[in-house]
C-alpha cells in the first residue's frame, strides 16, 4: 500500500493508471455486447453518435462503441502475449549470456545480433504474408514475440555484464551462495526497472505492428482489433464520407493507450530504480 500511495503522488502514474483502467474497463465490457462483433448489418449503417448509438454506426453495420471493445480487449491480448512471451526469451538470453560469457554468450549474442541486422519490418511483413490467413490473435501474438526480444535480450546482458564485475557479486560467490540465489537476491533488484520498461516498450511496439500488418491486410480482418477496425474504416472511406466517428475511434483509443503505457512504465520505472529511490530517501 504504501509503494502505491507513493506511486500515486506522480501524476504521470496517476494519470497513466486511471487512462489505462478506462480502456480495461471497456475492454472489458466486451463480454456484456449485445451484438456479434462479426456479424454484419446488425444496427442502421453510418449513422452519426447518438444516444442509441453513443459512437455511431459504421458502413458494415455494426456499432462503433461495441466493436471499439472487442478491439481493445484483442489488441490488448495480441501485446500482452508477444510482451510477456518475449520478456521470458530476453530475460532467459540476457542473464544466460551475461552471467556465463564464453561460447554460450557467443552463441546467443550471433542469434541476437542476426534478428537486429535484418530488416525486421519486412521480414515480418514477408513471414505475415505467408501465413495470411491463419494470423489469429494468438498467432499474431507468437509471431510478434519471435521477432521482438532480441535488442532488449542484448541491454538485458549488458547490465548483468556490469553487475557481475561488482563487488557484491564476488562477495556473494565466496559467501556460498549459488547462482539462483545471486541471481534472485542481488541481479533481479537492479534488472526489474529495465525488464518493466522493455516490457512496456514492447507491448506498445507490438500494438504499433498489429495495427500496420492490419492495415496491409495480413492478418485475419474479421477479428476486430485497434488495427482491424481502423484497416476497415480507411477502406470504406470513412474520412471522405464524412464518417470522422468511424474512423477517429481506433485512433484515439490507440493513443491513449500507447500514451498510458508509457506514463506508467517512466513512473514505475523511476519507483523501482534503487539510485532514484536513494535519491527519494535523501530528500525526505
Amino acid at each position: 500500500m504504501e509503494a502505491l500511495r507513493e506511486l500515486f503522488r506522480d501524476y504521470r502514474f496517476t494519470v497513466g493508471f486511471v487512462i489505462f483502467a478506462l480502456l480495461a474497463f471497456l475492454a472489458f465490457l466486451s463480454f456484456f455486447s449485445p451484438y456479434d462483433p462479426i456479424r454484419q448489418l446488425q444496427v442502421p449503417r453510418d449513422k452519426p453518435p447518438s444516444w442509441s448509438h453513443v459512437l455511431g454506426t459504421n458502413s458494415k453495420g455494426q456499432d462503433v462503441f461495441w466493436e471499439a471493445t472487442f478491439a481493445i480487449r484483442n489488441s490488448l491480448i495480441v501485446a500482452l502475449i508477444a510482451g510477456l512471451l518475449s520478456r521470458m526469451v530476453a530475460i532467459l538470453v540476457g542473464f544466460l549470456s551475461g552471467y556465463r560469457g564464453g561460447t554460450l554468450d557467443r552463441v546467443l549474442m550471433g542469434l541476437a545480433d542476426g534478428l537486429l541486422v535484418v530488416p525486421l519490418f519486412l521480414i515480418l511483413v514477408m513471414v505475415a504474408m505467408l501465413l495470411r490467413g491463419s494470423l489469429t490473435l494468438v498467432n499474431t501474438g507468437l509471431l510478434l514475440a519471435f521477432f521482438g526480444w532480441a535488442w532488449d535480450a542484448r541491454t538485458i546482458r549488458s547490465q548483468i555484464l556490469s553487475l557481475r564485475e561488482r563487488e557484491f557479486t564476488k562477495t556473494s560467490m565466496l559467501s556460498g551462495n549459488g547462482t539462483m540465489a545471486l541471481v534472485a537476491k542481488e541481479y533481479l533488484p537492479f534488472t526489474t526497472p529495465l525488464i518493466f520498461s522493455t516490457l512496456i516498450n514492447n507491448i506498445a511496439w507490438a500494438i504499433g505492428m498489429e495495427i500496420v500488418l492490419a492495415i496491409l491486410g495480413l492478418v485475419r480482418l474479421e477479428i476486430p482489433t485497434l488495427g482491424t477496425t481502423l484497416q476497415w474504416a480507411i477502406t470504406y472511406q470513412a474520412m471522405l464520407l464524412g464518417h470522422w466517428w468511424w474512423i477517429m475511434t481506433p485512433v484515439v483509443l490507440t493513443i491513449l493507450l500507447l500514451v498510458a503505457l508509457y506514463w506508467l512504465s517512466v513512473s514505475v520505472s523511476e519507483y523501482l530504480d534503487p539510485r532514484t529511490r536513494i535519491q527519494r530517501i535523501g530528500a525526505q
